[in-house]
């Protein structure tokens, strides 16, 4: 089994990164192609197509040992997520970015949610029960609401949009979005029961609880170990790193997933004493989340059934990713516009929004293993991530083409429409803190 583990963590790490590699060239987001390679190597096609060459390379006895790669890396990855989470890149833009973040959330939420409400047998053609839990119906709502930050973030910066209103716009909306998703995923997932070893009333009182011991105790003692001590760079970053499991150890054993321990620890983690963040911490986290993160796409990608994708799923797919890109383009962009921004502004924040990326795949992974999506269903909305994710580049190019074909030739605008990653005034940007 060793050496099974061994030669299928090798065809892992090399073909997930020569995915992302050749997804990057392709002006596309690198986990497109590393999500694509997860998928290829799991059942629906190295298991059709070479089922010997499969079941060598993945033996169910390693299952356990990728899995639990898979979910250090989703720690790892998430508690880098966390530290950097900082909501304070509202300054100036604070009302257009809550406006925008409120509304990406709350208009995709309610038609995710409708839609599982009305169209309940077309999902039982999916697999799922004819009579949803209420869990299962805000997942589908969440599930249309997530916005991905790192994907997002590393999109803004390809297209030097990081100094840009539009950019600093849609960065800080996703950020609150994210606090705010995370919270509701939080709630369908304690709600879905999980092992049953606590009724979810007393689940939400230990959570709210621990949340308050993190903020109120730990943040406290590690601020004072941080900065009151000459820790060695290697010393804190393993002292933080078992932090963060920790955390992720007691949210799951709450009934909860790792992903909101990891979270949360790297929200109490301080920042160094002038708000900047820990470059000897920061730069070592994703050096190994991005070094480990294959492994979760190939354990996603071993959940993708594309035996089960009948004309059923295939209309599903479409449907549920029209809605997807519709709800989130169109509500960020009518608050973007609410928000003061102008018009090809807004559509540039309403794109950016879009984007799901990784983030709606350790959602949709979180709810698939506390049991509120089939594995039809979970199929689909992977294949809807990653459309999603892969149209926001195109939309992208389109919003900037409108703009330069819409702008005047002379710098003083007299429709009131400035050119992209300028304010509503026509002045030019003010250049702004990196929003990452």
């Amino acid at each position: 089994m060793i050496a099974h583990f061994v030669g299928a963590a090798a065809l892992i790490l090399v073909a997930a990164h020569a995915g992302g590699w050749l997804a990057q060239r392709l002006k596309q987001p690198y986990i497109v192609g590393q999500l694509t390679v997860g998928i290829a190597l799991g059942p629906s096609l190295l298991g059709h197509t070479a089922p010997g060459a499969y079941q060598a390379l993945f033996p169910k006895e390693i299952s356990p040992a990728l899995m639990g790669f898979s979910q250090f890396a989703l720690v790892v990855f998430l508690f880098a997520v966390g530290y950097e989470l900082d909501l304070k890149v509202l300054g100036d833009r604070a009302r257009a970015s809550v406006t925008v973040a409120l509304a990406a959330f709350v208009v995709p939420m309610a038609v995710g949610s409708g839609c599982a409400l009305l169209f309940r047998e077309q999902l039982r053609d999916l697999g799922m029960p004819r009579d949803l839990s209420p869990g299962m119906v805000v997942f589908a709502g969440v599930a249309l609401s997530i916005t991905a930050v790192p994907v997002l973030t590393a999109i803004v910066r390809e297209n030097d949009l990081s100094r840009t209103v539009p950019g600093v716009v849609a960065v800080s909306a996703a950020g609150l979005l994210d606090v705010i998703g995370w919270t509701v995923l939080a709630g369908a997932l304690m709600q879905s029961g999980g092992e049953k070893v606590l009724d979810w009333p007393w689940r939400v009182g230990l959570a709210v609880g621990f949340v308050t011991v993190m903020v109120l105790v730990a943040r406290p003692v590690l601020r004072k170990l941080l900065w009151g001590t000459r820790m060695e760079p290697s010393l804190r970053l393993a002292l933080l790193l078992g932090f963060a499991l920790g955390s992720a150890w007691v949210t799951h054993s709450l009934g909860l997933h790792v992903i909101f321990g990891a979270l949360l620890a790297g929200v109490v983690v301080p920042r160094e004493k002038g708000g900047t963040l820990d470059p000897d911490l920061l730069r070592p986290l994703h050096d190994a989340g991005s070094l480990l993160l294959p492994f979760f796409f190939v354990i996603s990608g071993q959940s993708v059934a594309l035996d089960s994708m009948d004309a059923t799923g295939w209309v599903t797919l479409v449907v549920v990713t029209v809605l997807a890109v519709v709800t989130k383009i169109g509500s960020s962009t009518v608050a973007a516009r609410l928000g003061g921004l102008g018009r090809h502004d807004a559509w540039t924040v309403g794109v950016l929004m879009s984007t799901r990326g990784l983030t709606e795949l350790i959602a949709l992974n979180a709810g698939f293993q506390a049991g509120l999506l089939s594995k039809p269903l979970y199929t689909v909305l992977v294949f809807m991530a990653l459309a999603t994710t892969l149209l926001t580049q195109p939309f992208l190019l389109l919003t900037r083409r409108l703009a330069e074909r819409d702008r005047p030739g002379t710098p003083t605008h007299t429709t009131g429409t400035p050119p992209v990653g300028q304010p509503p005034d026509g002045t030019p940007t003010t250049p702004v803190a990196d929003v990452s």
